[in-house]
């Protein structure tokens, strides 16, 4: 049934159909007033502008990373890493930038159209915001199944590679994605919420002005940064764990299996999950008057019905393919699947505000910011619990029902086959998330533009529910990368094992060498958080100290008299983005070489491994923390202890901006770091073989 590895491109076209199908449904909405295409005509250029220079930027540094490789390619003969390596890194980062380029474009044209969607009803706006963010998530799927359809026939039946030499190398483009990825989370998540915290703080906090109120110089900053962090960085995020879980489960199945079906599962499954996909969103359907829940029920509806379509649809595949015999790895993807739709419900529970957890950290906002910081971390702390025994059940079903009892490697693979299984359905799981940034938009442009109070009220509800969808969105994939980068480990130690067959892996972690690098690994997402955190934070104090001197020196401003020096903000959140995001992405690229240059390969899997379970924890602890502050303050402004302008909505706006950094830049940062440390210990793996000291 070799003919099955056909639904990877012709389902990667039919994704990219469907998601030039949306962004026509989004670009015949009409834009609204002059005022509004005016301000959104705005945003989009600054938008434009801030991802042509980080684009410039990141750039050089891919034209350094390919001589770089084409030197230790072509310099060892093909024999410390091969010759496909430069190139398979430059697709990689090519698509993944062009995923989020694309997601960027619609969502700075959807915003007005959003806002105007949204004067007419609240199902109005949510329609083109979803299918903006179907844009964005059909785009990511299909460009990922394109990159990888293209490399496996190129190097399968123009090069002739059987299928284990031919899953190595399309394992190195994960390297390109992910560092492509990291430099589009860090660069746009310091960018976003440098200008969302200097705007809410000068504007809320000091003055007691209205969220995107026209006066304010930092609101098109906050809105452009909306673009290109959370929809631009998210878009390139997600494209690399997509495409990293794929591969990881082809690299495995081919040491576990000997067979080329073990490749053509993973990838036909993707392929299925675009047409559930796209059977899901058709179905996103509601009355003209719904209220929140009701879009809430039906975007629930859409995406539960594409996990059931891959639950049906993937068992033939895996008993057909494989035979009866292996028919336990059908269990491994109803676990992934499971343990997906779990971490999402305990996500939700701690992060939205229909919940106890939330509700009761607004009602922290009676005892000012202190206590609200306070609850917001012992939240985010507490949310660690849920997902880590999910992971932990899903690992130990997986493994066992894929046969690891008498066969490890086929246990392993299961394991590989639970992340794909879990981001499967990723075109519609994206969409639900990807909106919610057009629907932040489209209430800053209601509010600049004037429109009634109604519009706004409807905004902020589809914006409130974009948080919860937004938050269970992130939980899909750091669960997914928790499964991703534990079977990019095992890819690790197959990759030593078959470069250097005489090596004494010692994985005991009485090993100095392991416990070294579990320490250092262990240590990095800590030290990657931090750098991010500060990052923000030195990036809004500028930000702060502007629209402070805007408040101050422009004559009229606070009178509507005067027009605000909005480029001033934008500028400033462009410059100390893009010059702070260097330092922790090339941390992330240097740390798994220098350890396995004095450690070895050891230390290498040690480092692995620590940086798996301390970022896996972080991460979820970061996200569920400020996703829960952000809601607990639009429960505030919704009318809640005391609503907009008292002093319980100042503490919660505290808490809020404290959350920014970490729902928005740091937490979603982590994901990539785990992977990215991996795959560039893959790619180099050759290297450290040949001069480590240890």
């Amino acid at each position: 049934m070799d003919w099955l590895i056909l639904l990877t491109p012709v389902s990667a076209v039919l994704a990219l159909l469907f998601a030039l199908l949306m962004a026509w449904r989004v670009l015949k909405s009409p834009q609204g007033n002059e005022k509004m295409i005016a301000i959104s005509a705005k945003v989009r250029q600054g938008a434009n502008a801030y991802l042509k220079r980080q684009y410039s930027i990141v750039s050089i540094f891919f034209a350094v990373m390919f001589a770089l490789l084409c030197a230790l390619a072509f310099g060892s003969g093909g024999r410390i890493i091969t010759h496909f390596v430069p190139f398979a890194f430059i697709t990689g980062g090519f698509f993944s930038g062009l995923s989020g380029f694309v997601g960027m474009k619609i969502a700075t044209a959807a915003n007005a159209r959003t806002a105007q969607g949204a004067s007419q009803s609240l199902n109005g706006g949510l329609r083109v915001a979803f299918s903006a963010g179907s844009v964005m998530g059909f785009t990511v799927v299909g460009l990922g199944l394109l990159d990888l359809s293209v490399w496996y026939f190129l190097l399968k039946y123009a090069f002739h590679l059987d299928a284990g030499a031919v899953t190595s190398a399309m394992l190195t483009f994960g390297m390109g994605a992910s560092s492509m990825a990291l430099f589009a989370r860090v660069g746009g998540g310091i960018f976003t919420k440098a200008a969302d915290v200097g705007a809410d703080l000068v504007g809320k906090v000091e003055t007691g002005i209205p969220e995107d109120d026209p006066r304010n110089p930092a609101v098109i900053a906050d809105n452009v940064g909306d673009n290109v962090g959370d929809v631009a960085g998210m878009g390139a995020d997600l494209y690399e764990s997509y495409v990293g879980s794929i591969i990881s489960a082809c690299a495995l199945g081919v040491v576990a299996l000997q067979s080329e079906a073990a490749v053509t599962i993973p990838m036909a499954m993707a392929g299925i999950g675009v047409i559930a996909s796209i059977f899901g969103s058709l179905l996103i359907r509601t009355k003209e008057k719904a209220g929140p829940k009701a879009l809430l029920g039906a975007l629930r509806r859409g995406t539960n019905i594409s996990a059931l379509f891959i639950a049906v649809a993937a068992f033939p595949l895996v008993y057909f393919m494989l035979g009866k015999e292996n028919i336990g790895i059908y269990g491994a993807v109803l676990s992934g699947l499971i343990a997906g739709v779990a971490i999402g419900f305990f996500t939700e529970y701690f992060t939205a505000d229909s919940y106890r957890p939330t509700k009761q950290l607004a009602a922290a906002t009676h005892t000012g910011s202190a206590t609200v910081i306070i609850g917001g971390l012992s939240l985010g702390m507490l949310s660690t619990v849920a997902p880590a025994v999910i992971i932990a059940v899903s690992v130990l079903v997986s493994y066992f029902l894929s046969g690891g009892a008498a066969n490890p490697s086929i246990g392993l693979y299961g394991i590989a086959i639970s992340a794909v299984g879990m981001l499967s359905t990723l075109g519609i799981t994206l969409a639900t998330d990807a909106y919610g940034p057009v629907a932040d938009n489209a209430g800053g442009i209601a509010e600049m533009a004037g429109l009634p109070k109604q519009v706004r009220e409807r905004t902020d509800a589809l914006d409130s529910l974009g948080n919860t969808t937004a938050a269970t969105g992130k939980g899909f994939a750091i669960g997914s990368a928790a499964l991703t980068a534990l079977a990019l480990i095992v890819a690790y130690v197959d990759r030593v094992k078959a470069l250097d067959p005489d090596f004494a892996l010692n994985l005991e972690l009485v090993n100095p060498s392991v416990l070294i690098g579990l320490l250092i690994g262990a240590m990095l997402p800590f030290l990657f958080a931090a750098l991010t955190m500060k990052a923000v934070g030195r990036a809004a104090e500028s930000v702060v100290l502007e629209v402070r001197r805007q408040f101050r020196e422009i004559v009229g401003i606070m009178e509507g008299k005067a027009e605000a020096d909005y480029a001033a903000c934008v500028d400033i959140c462009a410059k100390s983005s893009l010059r702070q995001m260097l330092i922790p992405s090339v941390i992330a690229l240097l740390a798994p070489i220098l350890s396995g240059l004095m450690l070895g390969p050891n230390g290498v899997v040690g480092l692995l491994a620590g940086a798996l379970v301390s970022g896996f924890l972080l991460a979820v602890m970061m996200a569920n923390s400020g996703g829960a502050w952000d809601n607990a303050k639009k429960y505030v402004e919704a009318g809640h202890f005391g609503g907009k302008g008292s002093d319980n909505h100042k503490a919660a706006v505290v808490g809020d901006t404290v959350g920014d950094p970490f729902k928005d830049t740091s937490g979603p940062s982590i994901n990539i770091l785990i992977k990215l440390l991996s795959m560039v210990s893959i790619v180099f793996a050759g290297v450290v073989l040949a001069f480590h000291l240890i």
